[in-house]
C-alpha cells in the first residue's frame, strides 16, 4: 500500500496506511532522539513525512490525534534531569522541490492576505542536535536537549564545554533563551574516531552521532575532551525583543558572542531562496560540517507572529531538504516478524552495505503484495517484478524505520522460487489471516502467542507508557521466557512472587531487585494518558490516548464512555466520533478493545493495582473559549480561517468542522450558509466576526 500513489488511495487505504506511517515513525524519532542511533537517514523520514502530510491534505477527516504532524521529536532519555521548555521547540515542516518553495511562499501570502513579497532569510540547516541554553542577566542558567519539544534533558554542565556557547553575555536581556544546533566539524569527527579506535573503544559512524552522543554524556568531563561546535539561529522565551527582524535578532546575537552560521542572507522572492539553496548545496562539500538542507524563515518578526504555530511546527518557517542516496546488494534472507497487533512484517536480511554513511543490514519488505511486484488491488509494481531470497536489490534510506528496497536486478537473479508468504504465525503456529481490505496478515493467537504477548509487555514498559526504571525490553523479555510475567499485572505482583528469587538471579543481586521493585512501587501511580497509551489498544498512539484522556478526564468516565458505546450507535458512540482527531477506525478499535473479553480481564487486573490520575485541561490563562466547540463558516474579512482557527486553539477552544449538540459558539462571517441556521436551530451561541475577536480579545 505504501507504494500507491497517494491520489489513488481510496478512504480505508488512505487509513490504514496514517496508521502504518505513524508507527514507523515514531520508531524511528526514538532511534534518533533517544538512542542517538538513527535507523535511517533524514530523507527517508522526510519521504515518510511528506507522504503522510499529502494523505492527510487529501483526506482530512482521517488525521489521526497520534499523526506524526503532530508531534515533535521523542519524549527525552532516563539518566538526565528533565527541563520544560518555556517556549515548546518545534520542528519544521518540508520542502522538497521549487514548487514547494512557490507554494510555500504562496501560503504565506494567503495566510497574511497580502498581494505583494515577503522577504525571507536563508541559511543551512546544521545536522546536529538542537539545544536551548536559558540565560538570566547575562548569566547561563541551563542548557536542554529539544527531547520532545516540551520537554528535554538537563545538559547544563555539558553545554560549557561547547565552542560557541558563551558562559556570560553582555547587553542582554533580562531573559534569554538562545536556541541552536550543536554539531562536530569534519576534522574534529576524523581526529575523535582516531582516537577511539587507538583506545580499542568503537568508533562513531557519522558527525551527527558524535556529536549527539559527547552532548549527552553523563559526565561532563568526557564531553570536555569531545570538540564540540554549536550555531545560534534561534530563540525560546525573552523579557525584551531582540530585534524587529529575523536577520536583526541573528545579527544581534552574533554581537553577543554567539557563533551564527555566515552562509545566512535575506532572500525577497523564492527565486532569490531557490538561488541560495543552490549556492549553499555547491558549497556542502567544502563547508566542512554537515547540513542536510537549508532553512527559510520570514524576515519580519511581526508576521512571524501573525502566522503563528501548527500543532508542531511554525507556519513562518520551512527546511527545503537535500535529496536521498542508494546503493545495491545481495538479499541473503527473508525473515518473518510478528508486531504487537500481531502483524506478520516480512524483513529482508541483506549484504552489509553503506547507504547515506549508514551501514545497513535490514531492509524492510512491508507485506505479501511488494513482495510480489503488486499493490493491494494488484496492479503492478517495479513493473511487476517480485523479490526473491538471492536477489541483487537496490536499497535506498528514504522508506520505512529500516531502510527500503526500490527494485531488483533480474539478470543476477538465480533462485527460480517465488517466496511463498506464511499461511500460518511462525511463533505459535495459529493461522494467519488477511482480512478484506487489509495489507497485512495478522496471527491470531492474540496474548496466547509468545511474539504477540511479548511485544504487548515491551510497550506497556516503554518509556511513553509506564516507563519503569530497570525494567526494559531486555528485563521484559527475560521475565517472560522465565515465566514470571504474563499480562501487565503480574508486574505489580512480581516482588510478592518472586522477589526473593530474583535477587538470588544471576546478573541481579539484592540491591538491582530492590530498585526494580522501588520502581515498580512508584509507578502504582500512572497519568490517565499515560495508562491509556500503554494498554496497547490499536490505532491508538501517544497523542491520542492524551486526546481521550483530556476529553473524558478520569479512567472511571472513560471506561464508562467505552462500554456504553457499544452497539456503535447512541450518545456515547457519537460523543466518542465527535472528538476531533478520533476517526471512525479508532473509535470502534478502542471500544472493541474494552468488549474483548480476554483484554477487559487483563484490564480489570491492572487497573486493581494501580491508583489513576486524572488529567485535567491544560491552562489557558483564564481564556473565555477554554474548552468551548467553535465553528467558524462564511467569509472572514478581518483575518483569514485559517488564522481565526489557529488563534481559537491558541486559547484552548476545540475547533470543528460540522455544527452538532455539542457545539458551543458559531461564528458567522458573511455569506454564512446551512452551518448558520442549523445553529440558529439548535440554539447554538452565533457571533459575528467583531463579536468573536471582541470575546477573544478580552482573555489577552
Amino acid at each position: 500500500m505504501e507504494d500507491i500513489p497517494v491520489d489513488k488511495l481510496t478512504k480505508e487505504e488512505a487509513r490504514a496506511e496514517l496508521a502504518r506511517l505513524s508507527g514507523v515513525m515514531r520508531r524511528a524519532e526514538d532511534a534518533y532522539y533517544q538512542q542517538d542511533a538513527p535507523v535511517m537517514d533524514d530523507a527517508a523520514y522526510d519521504a515518510l513525512k511528506a507522504r503522510n502530510l499529502a494523505i492527510e491534505a487529501r483526506f482530512p477527516a482521517l488525521v489521526r490525534a497520534d499523526s506524526p504532524s503532530r508531534r515533535v521529536g521523542a519524549a527525552p532519555a532516563s539518566g538526565f534531569g528533565k527541563i520544560r521548555h518555556a517556549v515548546p521547540m518545534l520542528s519544521l515542516g518540508n520542502a522538497f522541490s521549487d514548487e514547494d518553495v512557490v507554494e510555500f511562499d504562496a501560503r504565506v501570502r494567503k495566510f497574511l492576505s497580502l498581494e505583494g513579497p515577503v522577504h525571507y532569510t536563508a541559511e543551512p540547516k546544521i545536522d546536529g542536535l538542537s539545544l536551548s541554553i536559558r540565560y538570566e542577566s547575562g548569566a547561563l542558567v541551563y542548557a536542554a536537549t529539544r527531547g520532545d519539544g516540551e520537554v528535554g534533558e538537563d545538559v547544563t554542565a555539558n553545554a560549557r564545554h561547547v565552542r560557541g556557547i558563551p558562559h556570560r553575555i553582555e547587553h542582554a536581556p533580562e531573559i534569554l533563551e538562545v536556541r541552536g544546533e550543536v554539531y562536530m566539524e569534519h576534522a574534529a569527527f576524523e581526529a575523535l574516531n582516531a582516537r577511539q579506535q587507538a583506545a580499542g573503544e568503537k568508533p562513531f559512524s557519522n558527525p551527527r552521532n558524535a556529536a549527539a552522543g559527547s552532548l549527552r554524556q553523563l559526565d561532563a568531563e568526557i564531553t570536555a575532551t569531545r570538540p564540540l561546535a554549536f550555531f545560534a539561529y534561534a530563540w525560546g522565551a525573552l523579557s525584551a525583543p531582540l530585534a524587529d527582524t529575523q536577520k536583526g535578532a541573528i545579527e544581534r546575537l552574533a554581537d553577543m558572542g554567539f557563533a551564527t552560521n555566515p552562509l545566512t542572507v535575506l532572500c525577497e522572492s523564492p527565486k532569490a531562496l531557490l538561488a541560495q539553496y543552490r549556492e549553499i548545496e555547491r558549497q556542502r562539500a567544502t563547508l566542512g560540517y554537515d547540513i542536510d538542507g537549508v532553512v527559510y524563515k520570514v524576515n519580519d518578526l511581526a508576521l512571524q507572529a501573525r502566522l503563528g504555530m501548527r500543532s508542531t511546527t511554525p507556519r513562518w518557517a520551512i527546511a527545503h531538504k537535500f535529496p536521498a542516496e542508494t546503493a545495491w546488494t545481495r538479499l541473503e534472507a527473508i525473515d518473518i516478524q510478528v508486531g504487537r497487533t500481531g502483524a506478520l512484517s516480512p524483513v529482508a536480511r541483506l549484504h552489509p552495505v553503506t547507504v547515506g554513511g549508514v551501514v545497513v543490514r535490514n531492509a524492510t519488505l512491508h507485506n505479501e503484495d511488494y513482495i510480489k511486484g503488486v499493490d493491494s488491488k494488484g496492479a503492478p509494481i517495479r513493473e511487476g517484478r517480485d523479490i526473491r531470497e538471492g536477489d541483487w536489490v537496490e536499497v535506498y534510506r528514504a522508506g520505512d524505520v529500516i531502510p527500503k528496497i526500490r527494485d531488483v536486478d533480474l539478470s543476477k537473479r538465480e533462485n527460480p522460487h517465488l517466496y511463498a508468504f506464511p499461511t500460518r504465525c511462525p511463533v505459535c503456529g495459529s493461522a494467519a489471516v488477511r482480512e478484506p481490505g487489509e495489507a497485512v496478515a495478522r496471527c491470531t493467537g492474540a496474548f496466547s502467542c509468545a511474539a504477540q504477548r511479548l511485544e504487548k509487555l515491551k510497550h506497556f514498559v516503554s518509556r511513553q507508557a509506564f516507563d519503569i526504571d530497570g525494567l526494559g525490553a531486555k528485563q521484559m523479555q527475560a521475565f517472560v521466557e522465565w515465566g514470571w510475567v504474563a499480562d501487565p499485572a503480574d508486574i505489580f505482583t512480581l516482588r510478592a512472587r518472586h522477589g526473593d528469587a530474583l535477587a538470588r538471579r544471576e546478573g541481579w543481586g539484592a540491591t538491582s531487585a530492590r530498585n526494580l521493585f522501588a520502581a515498580i512501587e512508584a509507578r502504582r501511580t500512572i497519568p490517565l494518558n499515560r495508562l491509556i497509551f500503554a494498554l496497547g489498544i490499536r490505532h491508538v498512539g501517544e497523542s491520542s490516548a492524551m486526546l481521550l484522556a483530556r476529553t473524558y478526564q478520569s479512567w472511571a468516565a472513560f471506561q464508562a464512555a467505552m462500554i456504553a458505546a457499544q452497539p456503535r450507535e447512541g450518545a456515547a458512540w457519537e460523543e466518542l466520533n465527535g472528538i476531533d482527531g478520533v476517526g471512525e477506525v479508532m473509535a470502534a478499535s478502542v471500544v472493541e478493545f474494552f468488549h474483548t473479553a480476554s483484554t477487559r480481564q487483563m484490564v480489570d487486573n491492572l487497573v486493581a493495582q494501580l491508583t489513576i490520575e486524572d488529567v485535567r485541561p491544560p491552562d489557558t490563562g483564564g481564556s473565555k473559549v477554554a474548552g468551548k466547540t467553535v465553528v467558524f463558516t462564511g467569509t472572514l474579512s478581518r483575518v483569514t480561517r485559517a488564522e481565526a482557527k489557529a488563534q481559537a486553539e491558541g486559547l484552548g477552544a476545540k475547533v470543528s468542522g460540522s455544527v452538532s449538540g455539542k457545539t458551543d459558539i458559531l461564528v458567522a462571517g458573511e455569506k454564512a450558509g446551512s452551518k448558520l441556521k442549523k445553529a440558529e436551530s439548535l440554539g447554538v451561541q452565533v457571533l459575528s466576526e467583531d463579536e468573536w475577536l471582541a470575546l477573544i480579545a478580552q482573555t489577552r
